[in-house]
C-alpha cells in the first residue's frame, strides 16, 4: 500500500471514463460493473475532485447522464467531458457545416450547427448506420471538397457491450483516411486537447490528476501524454497481455 501511496502523493483530481470502468452498455440501458457505484460515491465523499472523461458517441450527454444516475451513480450533467459537445464548439469557431456520420442517438447535440452545404465531415460510432451507403456518401462529400476536413470523435478500436466486445469509430475512421488520403482531427481521448479541457473544468493541472480508464491508448497512453499519471482497470476491453508502458494495471 505504501507504493501505491508514493505513486498517487499530490493527486488533486479523477478522470473517469464511463464505459467499461462504470458500466457495460447493451441491452436494457447495460450493467453497472461491480463496485462501481459505490467506488463513485467513495471518492465524492473524499477530498478529491472527480470528473467524467468519456468518448460515448452514441448517446446525447443528457441520456447518457440519465441512464446512469437510473444505475445508481451520483453524476451530473456538468461533470462529463464528452466529444460532440466539444466537436460542437469547434464547429462554430472554424465556421464548419459537418455531414454528419453519427448514431441517431447523438444527432440531437448537432441541432443548432449548421449542416447546409457541408465542407467537413464528423465521423461518431454510428453502430448500424455504418453501411457502405453512409460511409460512401461521407467519402464522397470528403472528396469533393479542396481542402476535406474529418473530424472523429474518439479513435477507438473496439469497446465492451454485456453481449461481447464492439467494433468502435477508429476502425471507420481509417477506412476514410485511407480512401482520402487525409488524417482526421481527433475530437475526444486521446486528443490532448479534450484531457486539457476536462483538466481546466476540473480546476487542476496535469500532474495533480490521475485517469482512470480500459483503455491502454486512449486512456492510459493519452493521459500520460498529457503529464498525467493513469490507472487501468481489469474490466471493459481489458485483456490479459496488454503491454503497458509507464503505467500500471488494475
Amino acid at each position: 500500500m505504501a507504493a501505491w501511496g508514493e505513486r498517487l502523493a499530490g493527486v488533486r483530481g479523477v478522470l473517469l471514463d464511463i464505459s467499461g470502468v462504470l458500466y457495460d452498455s447493451g441491452e436494457g440501458g447495460g450493467v453497472p460493473i461491480a463496485g462501481s457505484v459505490e467506488a463513485v460515491a467513495r471518492l465524492k465523499q473524499s477530498r478529491l475532485k472527480v470528473r467524467f472523461c468519456t468518448n460515448e458517441s452514441q448517446k446525447s450527454r443528457g441520456h447518457l447522464v440519465g441512464l446512469l444516475r437510473h444505475l445508481g451513480y451520483d453524476i451530473s450533467e456538468g461533470e462529463v467531458t464528452a466529444p460532440a459537445p466539444a466537436a460542437c464548439l469547434i464547429l462554430r469557431e472554424r465556421g464548419l457545416r459537418p455531414h454528419l456520420l453519427v448514431h441517431d442517438g447523438v444527432r440531437s447535440e448537432f441541432a443548432q450547427v449548421d449542416t447546409s452545404n457541408p465542407n467537413c465531415v464528423v465521423i461518431a460510432d454510428a453502430g448500424e448506420d455504418f453501411s457502405y451507403q453512409n460511409m460512401n456518401k461521407a467519402f464522397q462529400v470528403l472528396m469533393e471538397l479542396e481542402n476535406p476536413v474529418l473530424i472523429s470523435l474518439g479513435r477507438g478500436r473496439y469497446y465492451k457491450e454485456t453481449s461481447g466486445l464492439m467494433l468502435d469509430v477508429g476502425a471507420y475512421t481509417k477506412a476514410l483516411e485511407y480512401a482520402c488520403g487525409i488524417e482526421a482531427e481527433v475530437v475526444g481521448k486521446p486528443s490532448p486537447e479534450f484531457f486539457k479541457s476536462a483538466l481546466q473544468q476540473m480546476g487542476v493541472e496535469a500532474h495533480q490528476a490521475v485517469m482512470i480508464g480500459d483503455d491502454i491508448v486512449g486512456d492510459v497512453g493519452g493521459a500520460q501524454r498529457c503529464g498525467m499519471r493513469a490507472l487501468q482497470v481489469r474490466t471493459g476491453k481489458f485483456r490479459e497481455g496488454t503491454v503497458l508502458v509507464h503505467g500500471w494495471s488494475l
